[in-house]
């Protein structure tokens, strides 16, 4: 099993940062994706920024240019840096990271518990 552990988030005005970090531990013999995830209330989950092993980012299109997604290998932390916040950003923030536990175990997909992001007006 894996275990995520999320944290960074809260109350923020508009204009400001917050940086989100996830770490992940537990049976672990590599890690291949990371990202981060958002659900709004009444919305969909949706992707926010994700990155491969190898260092290759993706960032969706309403936080390019704000948010920087990154890892560090090493110690299977992934951390989101999220600059000039907007209302529209108050959502839950889930980790997600794809793992594979053993060299012969497929990966597989998991995710923390989220973490509240709010940003006030």
């Amino acid at each position: 099993q894996v275990q995520l552990v999320e944290s960074g988030g809260g109350l923020v005005q508009a204009g400001g940062s917050l940086r989100l970090s996830c770490a992940a531990s537990g049976r672990i013999f590599s890690i291949d994706a990371m990202g981060w995830y958002r659900q709004a209330p009444g919305k969909q989950r949706e992707l926010v920024a994700a990155i491969s092993s190898g260092g290759r980012t993706n960032h969706a299109d309403s936080v390019k240019g704000r948010f920087t997604i990154s890892r560090d290998n090493a110690k299977n932390t992934v951390d989101l840096q999220m600059n000039s916040l907007k209302p529209e950003d108050t959502a839950v923030y889930y980790c997600n990271v794809v793992v594979r536990a053993t060299l012969f175990d497929p990966k597989k997909d998991y995710w923390g518990l989220g973490t509240q992001v709010t940003v006030s007006s």
